[in-house]
This record gives structure tokens, C-alpha cells and sequence, in this order.
């Protein structure tokens, strides 16, 4: 409405006594306001004015007052690191397939500021449970849990082939998993190239057996979103290989989890 308002009394001042420039703003951003401004507002009239400072993928995202880094591969747009999103935290005692929960590696008690403060979470992020990383929070708007065909769109985007992204199981592709990993923190000689900018890190996992805590420097594991009859989708990249392997697990299990753009 200010602009319209300044724009109208432009025109009028244009109109009146044919003066060049006005206060007001610089559309066709020439260094003068004037009729050409006029001309470039009239012809988004109706319509949906350009966004100002519109994202670019390779620039930070602030989400949730945190700057996350994001890497164009391909088509597709990815946060490229851990998701950190955590309204709460819970024990690994505390399993459930149907509630949101959100872990911390390592962590026990129930002070989700504590768990922030913690150097695992610093590094690695959240593990949520499948409920938890549905909750739209996770995400920041015009960004999702990446599906399972996804997922495969980026690993063939990497040199695997169609029959091997569609393979569930191990051994899949060839480097892919070198190109994902991080150039560090994984342990035993396990780290990767990044060359896909992905840097994919070994944050671990928790699942409901023996020590819970599993397997942090040596082992990522991230969602997909797409289910598969109870279970779902994941993707895991280990120290010791190069490959991606892609299978379904339950729903209770803690995973790391990325973001794509819509």
C-alpha cells in the first residue's frame, strides 16, 4: 500500500508538472525514481511481486536461529549438515513407534539445553525416531525429510546406476558413499572426499538392543521419509567402505535425518 500511495502521487506529480524523479521506490533500479518505475510496478500489478533477497542454494539458511549450510547437487537443494532441531529430549530408554522422539548420542537426561550444550550434539546433531521427523519443524518451510526416490535421484546424479539406487541392500553403486562422507571425523581411515559437498558424518544411531548407543565415528545413518509397510527407508554410510546402503528399518530406531528443498 506505501508503495502504491508513492507511486500514485508520482504519477500525478508526473503528470502535473513533468518532473523526472520522486521519492520513492527504485524499481527498475536505474539510480532515479520516475516513470519507469511506474511502468516496471504496473506490470506486476495482479501479480506476485519478485521476492527481495530470495535464497540461493550454496548460501546459508537461518532455521531456528541457526545458520545451516546448504549444497546444489544436481537439481536438488540439501542442508549439507545434520539436522538439530530439539524441542525435547529423551532418554535411550525411551522407545515408542508412534510419539516423536529426539536423542542426543550419548545422552540420558531429559534437559534438552544440556543436550545442546553437549559436543555430540554440537557435531552430530539430533537422532530422531520416523514420528519425529515428520514433525514439520524439522524442516524449515519450502523444505522436507527427503523421500526414498530422492535419495536415489542423488546417488544416480553420482555415477550409480538405476538398477543399483533401486537395490535394496549393500554393495550398491561404486564410490558414492566416498563422495557423500565427510573429508573427516570418521573414523579408522573412513573418511571420504565430499566432492558431492553432501558431508555426510558419522553421527551414529540408537536402537533398542544390548548398549543402545551404536557406533558413532564409524557409521551415518539418515531417513527417508517414505514408508514401507511399518518400517521405512534409510540410507547408511560406514568407515570401512565406499558404498550406500539402502534398506527399511522400524520406526522406533534414532537416525540422523537432512533436509531437501521443495
Amino acid at each position: 500500500m506505501k508503495h502504491i500511495l508513492t507511486l500514485s502521487l508520482c504519477f500525478l506529480s508526473l503528470s502535473l508538472s513533468a518532473q523526472e524523479n520522486c521519492i520513492g521506490p527504485d524499481f527498475n533500479s536505474d539510480g532515479e525514481i520516475g516513470s519507469a518505475d511506474l511502468i516496471v510496478f504496473l506490470s506486476y500489478y495482479g501479480n506476485d511481486w519478485p521476492e527481495s533477497n530470495a535464497f540461493v542454494c550454496g548460501e546459508d539458511l537461518n532455521h531456528q536461529d541457526y545458520n545451516y549450510s546448504t549444497v546444489q547437487i544436481g537439481d536438488q537443494c540439501w542442508f549439507s549438515e545434520n539436522c538439530r532441531y530439539l524441542p525435547s529430549v529423551s532418554s535411550s530408554s525411551e522407545e515408542s513407534f508412534i510419539e516423536p522422539k529426539y536423542y542426543v548420542y550419548n545422552y540420558e537426561g531429559t534437559d534438552a539445553e544440556a543436550a545442546m550444550a553437549t559436543s555430540n550434539y554440537e557435531t552430530y546433531g539430533v537422532l530422531y525416531n520416523w514420528p519425529a521427523i515428520m514433525n514439520t519443524n524439522v524442516c524449515p518451510s519450502g523444505w522436507h525429510i527427503p523421500t526414498d526416490q530422492e535419495w536415489q535421484t542423488l546417488e544416480i546424479y553420482l555415477g550409480m546406476s538405476e538398477s543399483d539406487a533401486s537395490y535394496a541392500g549393500c554393495c550398491r553403486g561404486t564410490d558414492q558413499g566416498y563422495q557423500m562422507k565427510s573429508s573427516n571425523v570418521w573414523g579408522s581411515f573412513g573418511n571420504g572426499s565430499n566432492s558431492s559437498g553432501l558431508t555426510c558424518i558419522p553421527g551414529g544411531y540408537l536402537g533398542f538392543w544390548g548398549s543402545q548407543w551404536h557406533q558413532i565415528i564409524t557409521k551415518g545413518m539418515f531417513w527417508s521419509s517414505t514408508e514401507n509397510n511399518s518400517e521405512c527407508w534409510y540410507r547408511s554410510l560406514e568407515f570401512s567402505n565406499d558404498w550406500v546402503y539402502r534398506d527399511t528399518i522400524t520406526k522406533s530406531f534414532g537416525l540422523s535425518a537432512r533436509c531437501i528443498q521443495d
